[in-house]
This record gives C-alpha cells, sequence and structure tokens, in this order.
C-alpha cells in the first residue's frame, strides 16, 4: 500500500474553507476563486491522501467523513502553525510600530496601568498610544477584531480560540457595602446576599451573553461602568464585589466594609496578556506586556 503524499498548504487552506463556510461555493467566495477551483483543490487533496475527506451521496452540501473528521483537526493544527510563524516574520521584518492600542480589564490595578505607561511614554516617545479600558468580554473583543493589538484580559479570554496568553497575576475581589447597608451587620447567615440588590458589572460585548460571574441575588442592578458601581456601592444602594487594591482606601476611612458573608468570601481574578496567535506584538507593544508583567509580579515568556 503506497504512502499518503504531502498536501499544500494552500489545498488544507481550501479545505478548512469549505468546513467553516459549508459550501465549496462559500469557499470560492471567501479565498476569491472559481467553485470550479476549490472542487479541484479538494479532489486533489483526496488524491494526494488517498482518502475521501466529503461526502456529496444524497446531499447539495459537503459532509465531512469520518476520515475528513480525523483530517480536519491536524490541518487546523499545520494552519495555526504556519499563521503564526508568518506573523512572527512579518513582525521581525516591520520593526518599531508607529502606534500601541491596548485593551484593559477594568479591574487591573491603576497604579499598575500608570507606571507602566509612564514608562513606556519615555521608552518610546515616537509611538502613539490608543488605551481601551473594557469589562469581561469587551477586552478580549477589541483584540479579535483588530482594534486593539494586545489587551489585558480577565479569565474570560482563557475560553476565546486564536489567542495567545501570558500570565499577569491576580487580584483579590471581595464582597462589600457600605457601613450602613443591612449586610454590614456582623457575621451574616448563608445565602443573606440573595435579599439584597446586588450590584453586577455586566459586559458591553455580546461573548458573555445569557452568562453570570458570582452572581448570588435574585435582585441584582447591571452596570457596565466599574466606577458607577464603586459609587453606588459608597451610597448603600447594594452590595457587590470589589477588586482590594481599587477599595483599599474606602476600606481603610470605612466608607466601605467587607462583608462577612460565609458562603462567599471572595474570588482570585485571574488576569492574562492576550494577542492574536496571527498578530504577534511588535517591539513597543512586546514590551508593554513585559513591564505588565513586572508590574503585577511575574515573569512574562513573550
Amino acid at each position: 500500500m503506497s504512502s499518503p503524499g504531502t498536501p499544500t498548504y494552500d489545498q488544507l487552506r481550501i479545505f478548512l474553507s469549505v468546513v467553516e463556510t459549508g459550501s465549496f461555493a462559500a469557499a470560492g467566495r471567501k479565498l476569491n476563486r472559481a467553485t470550479s477551483v476549490i472542487s479541484y483543490g479538494i479532489a486533489n487533496l483526496e488524491a494526494q491522501l488517498g482518502i475521501l475527506l466529503f461526502d456529496r451521496e444524497g446531499t447539495r452540501k459537503p459532509v465531512l467523513t469520518p476520515a475528513g473528521k480525523s483530517v480536519l483537526a491536524e490541518a487546523h493544527a499545520i494552519a495555526h502553525g504556519m499563521d503564526g510563524l508568518r506573523a512572527k516574520v512579518k513582525g521581525l521584518t516591520q520593526g518599531l510600530e508607529p502606534e500601541v492600542s491596548v485593551a484593559v480589564d477594568v479591574m487591573w490595578p491603576s497604579a499598575w496601568l500608570g507606571s507602566v505607561l509612564k514608562a513606556f511614554a519615555r521608552e518610546f516617545p515616537t509611538v502613539t498610544l490608543r488605551l481601551h479600558v473594557e469589562a469581561l468580554g469587551a477586552v478580549v473583543a477589541l483584540v479579535l477584531d483588530g482594534r486593539a493589538s494586545i489587551a489585558i484580559g480577565g479569565p474570560l479570554s482563557l475560553e476565546v480560540d486564536g489567542l495567545e496568553h501570558i500570565a499577569l497575576g491576580s487580584v483579590p475581589l471581595i464582597p462589600v457595602a457600605a457601613p450602613d447597608h443591612p449586610l454590614a451587620r456582623g457575621r451574616l447567615r448563608p445565602g443573606a446576599g440573595r435579599e439584597h440588590i446586588q450590584l453586577v458589572l455586566t459586559d458591553r460585548s455580546p461573548l458573555t451573553a445569557g452568562r453570570d460571574f458570582s452572581v448570588i441575588s435574585d435582585r441584582t442592578w447591571r452596570l457596565a461602568d466599574l466606577g458607577a458601581r464603586h459609587q453606588l456601592l459608597r451610597e448603600g444602594v447594594g452590595w457587590g464585589h470589589m477588586p482590594i487594591p481599587l477599595i483599599e482606601s474606602d476600606l481603610v476611612a470605612g466608607t466601605l466594609v467587607k462583608l462577612d458573608m460565609p458562603d462567599h468570601t471572595g474570588v482570585i481574578y485571574k488576569f492574562d496578556g492576550v494577542y492574536r496567535t496571527d498578530a504577534p506584538p511588535g517591539p513597543a507593544a512586546g514590551w508593554l506586556l513585559e513591564r505588565f508583567a513586572l508590574a503585577a509580579g511575574v515573569e512574562a515568556e513573550i
């Protein structure tokens, strides 16, 4: 039995496009090629491998055969590696970026951000910086659609394909309320938080539609702005989780108090530096990721 041949990268791109779009015609439109060229490319790939990738009988849409499903994962891996290689070479040949766009999770401590950006201004005086501060999936969305070259994302970023990740530390989130709030009166019984308004940070993007994070109460107010939630907590409107670095002065002054909730003492909110696999950071953006890691007390590997 003869060994399978070696497919070309172009043949694999055609194969993946047909799978992604669901038809030869749609793949042709995506790749700006005639449908006959797509069909010919698939036929050549099947001949190279010695297997049928699509079942064309009894259906107007090509359906992956069991063999085609097995090949799909390998084709994805090869295409992913090739995209990474091309992007890496592109970054090496382009030199210093004229502009860097950064998306930052609103939970990231402002003191860390300020110190890094101050140093960035000294190190790269000719590079324009665009800064976006967002919450939850909106951070990742800016990277995915190309509006940000790098980002500091929260736990959600780990669930999104097509991104590279660099650990950038974490902050503790604790439940707090104003000192005159009913929940601020000593140790609470389990479930007490469900009876009062919880101020919840919501997502401006559709990535987390229908999902809740650390939501306990049946009564919620949803805000897309962490600063607004901070102020409403001080006013005693409700209770909610806040990053300790942001409310340290409130805890010292007594304008906010940590709630003694036995069933929910708090969570650790982890950060990752993220960028698209097919668009790795240039010199200035890479420098930022390294400094963000240093600010968080971790060692970056870019």
